[in-house]
């Protein structure tokens, strides 16, 4: 299949151009996509790119991606059960999201999925384990704790992003690694608001 972006255009349209590029895919690509009367927001956007091979750095970068969003997640899942600010639960499901959008790509790129089958709080690797430790160790003082440790989640989180970024080269994995980036700094200016800065 080749790479295909569909334009923003009304609905009827985009249902036309999703049905003929479905029409070339192939059966995954279909599922993944959701039919046409899928509403656009709920489409997966990657779905309809071709996916070209990654490299060895490329692929270790994805892998990191899924432990990274799993991480936040899960920070954010317990710091949620522990504290009242709704932002928990906001910028969790958010990363639940982010976190779906990463197993999507290593599906797409035939990359193992590290964080498959995981239970919260449970890594494949000792790094991202030792930080989930710590970090939740150090938010677990108190909420205001826990909005600094988001706060330092989130900007950790857009410095690997860029560099993630500035070594991927498919289109669909820049483009996820462009709007996980849009949705951290987000979420790092909601932790800032938490914490008066």
């Amino acid at each position: 299949m080749r790479d295909l972006i569909l334009p923003a255009v009304g609905a009827g349209a985009a249902a036309l151009a999703l049905s003929i590029a479905l029409s070339a895919a192939s059966p995954a690509a279909v599922l993944a996509a959701g039919s046409p009367s899928t509403p656009a927001r709920a489409r997966s956007p990657i779905a309809l790119v071709a996916a070209s091979p990654l490299t060895a750095t490329q692929a270790a970068d994805l892998r990191a991606m899924a432990e990274e969003e799993k991480v936040a997640r899960d920070l954010y899942r317990a710091f949620a059960a522990r504290y009242p600010s709704v932002v928990w639960d906001r910028i969790a499901a958010a990363e639940a999201a982010h976190l779906a959008s990463v197993r999507t790509l290593l599906a797409r790129c035939g990359v193992a999925d590290p964080t498959a089958g995981r239970a919260d709080g449970a890594f494949a690797s000792a790094a991202a384990q030792a930080l989930y430790a710590r970090l939740l160790a150090a938010g677990s003082v108190s909420e205001v704790a826990a909005f600094g440790v988001g706060r330092t989640v989130e900007r950790d989180d857009i410095a690997v992003l860029d560099a993630a970024l500035a070594r991927a080269t498919q289109i669909d994995v820049r483009q996820v690694y462009a709007n996980l980036r849009r949705a951290s700094t987000q979420h790092l200016r909601a932790f800032e608001r938490q914490l008066g800065l």
